[in-house]
């Protein structure tokens, strides 16, 4: 199942009034976006390019979670307290995109609630298929073989 993206889980008329938000963004190959830990205060979709999402493994080198490509969301900790990455980003190739400022999105969210739920219903989809992702990721990685991968 592929990420939500917005395009498929706005309606349109709430997608135009988020589009007017955003300011457009580069980034070169390795940039890291953010790290794991690090303050949410914005999120991006993503035009062109592609970035890595990773997790810091204690003991090992930083698992990477999964790749993102055009019209993914990068960021989803902005919506929710404590508001701090749960993960980390570098863009693999260079990147443009749209840039949030995660408290304009929460405030229109606040002072639109079908807008805000339909935010938070489309964030909390990538959300889940993130944590699919990861918890499959690192099963594959570090689960000894032959583990049952139900528990």
């Amino acid at each position: 199942m592929n990420t939500p993206t917005m395009l498929r889980a706005l309606p349109a008329d709430h997608r135009q009034r988020l589009m007017r938000l955003p300011r457009e963004v580069s980034f070169p190959q390795g940039t890291r976006l953010f790290d794991e830990g690090a303050r949410a205060d914005r999120f991006w979709i993503l035009r062109t390019g592609s970035v890595e999402l990773d997790t810091r493994v204690p003991g090992r080198r930083t698992a990477v979670i999964e790749r993102l490509g055009p019209n993914e969301l990068v960021g989803w900790s902005w919506l929710f307290a404590p508001r701090v990455w749960h993960l980390g980003a570098t863009a693999t190739t260079p990147v443009r995109a749209y840039e949030f400022d995660a408290t304009a999105v929460r405030s229109m969210c606040r002072d639109d609630p079908a807008l805000g739920q339909a935010v938070t219903q489309w964030v909390g989809e990538v959300l889940a298929h993130r944590l699919r992702s990861a918890r499959a990721r690192l099963l594959d990685r570090y689960a000894p073989y032959g583990a049952d991968s139900t528990v």
